[in-house]
């Protein structure tokens, strides 16, 4: 029996980034998102020993739909979730599932090096798992 090939994270993983700052507000945030067909943003950080976060439209929905919040009032770094968890790029796919699963995601950041290199979702890995 021939041994599985090993699909990481790298594979599978959308290396483009959208990156937003803190102080933008949700409604800007959504046209952006909007515009790039994206349901997360990764927050920049604010300085070298700062995390990244990440603003998801369940954060929209939580924080501003559903408290009738005004989404030119909000800005991103009062709903985004600080630090963003992060997966490595070197990462075994069906690791990265099982993590996922484990915590409730369907996306995450992913590193290589200590550099953001992209975005990997649930999604990609399944299709891309299964059909290998």
């Amino acid at each position: 029996m021939k041994p599985r090939e090993i699909v990481r994270v790298r594979d599978v993983m959308r290396p483009e980034i959208d990156i937003v700052d803190g102080m933008t507000t949700i409604t800007d945030a959504l046209t952006q998102m909007q515009s790039i067909k994206n349901k997360m943003l990764i927050v920049d950080k604010r300085h070298e020993d700062d995390e990244y976060g990440v603003v998801r439209m369940s954060d929209i929905a939580h924080h501003v739909l559903a408290r009738d919040k005004s989404p030119d009032r909000v800005n991103v770094y009062e709903i985004m979730i600080k630090p963003a968890i992060t997966v490595d790029a070197s990462m075994d796919i069906r690791y990265c599932a099982r993590l996922f699963e484990r915590l409730k995601l369907s996306r995450a950041p992913v590193m290589e090096n200590d550099k953001l290199v992209g975005v990997v979702s649930l999604a990609r890995m399944v299709l891309h798992g299964i059909r290998k």
